[in-house]
């Protein structure tokens, strides 16, 4: 009988240490993921960008190249549908850009993250009207747009600090208009952006 007390206390000693053992490493390891909160899959395809919404043969992405350009645009043809150059400055970089095939129109509020984070049982309307909303997008370098990707400002944020404090600002201008879901990981990146603004 000795012997069976002995061996459970040992087996709950041994429970007990693992148990401390996982509690160090959390605290040494907090998660820094941005979890889902919707089980629907993210399709790029349901949320129609880049349309032509007046018919003028220029779709949102051109229109945003020509109205951002500080210097006259050049069109590839007469049809004046296309740019192909131009004069943008990169905000997440710093860097000026003349050629259009070098810049991205980035979605500062991704499309995916909208997804995720409310936008997944929104109506096709409302999607086509997000994903080509002025408000939400702006002229970029490519590399800077594939490296931001769909992450959120606590995983990701614009090399050039002096942009933090407007990119905070429109990052949550655009959750409230849309009245998108926050996490407290992100609110917390917010927070910390918002004491960037002078």
């Amino acid at each position: 009988m000795r012997n069976v007390f002995l061996f459970l206390l040992l087996i709950a000693t041994l429970v007990m240490l693992h148990g401390c053992a996982t509690d160090k490493q959390i605290g040494r390891h907090p998660p820094q993921v941005d979890t889902p909160l919707t089980s629907k899959p993210y399709n790029r395809k349901d949320w129609p960008h880049w349309i032509d919404a007046d018919g003028d043969c220029q779709n949102t992405r051109q229109e945003l190249l020509i109205a951002t350009s500080t210097a006259p645009v050049k069109f590839k043809d007469s049809r004046r549908c296309t740019v192909i150059a131009g004069k943008w400055f990169g905000v997440y970089t710093g860097k000026i850009f003349t050629q259009a095939s070098d810049v991205d129109i980035d979605h500062i509020v991704p499309l995916a993250h909208a997804h995720r984070h409310g936008a997944d049982s929104w109506t096709k309307k409302r999607r086509r009207a997000f994903a080509n909303d002025f408000d939400n997008l702006i002229v970029v370098s490519d590399k800077a747009n594939h490296a931001k990707s769909d992450k959120a400002p606590h995983e990701w944020l614009p090399p050039r600090k002096a942009y933090w404090c407007e990119y905070g600002k429109r990052w949550k201008h655009i959750k409230h208009k849309y009245q998108l879901i926050s996490t407290q990981q992100e609110q917390a990146a917010l927070n910390s952006l918002a004491k960037t603004c002078r």
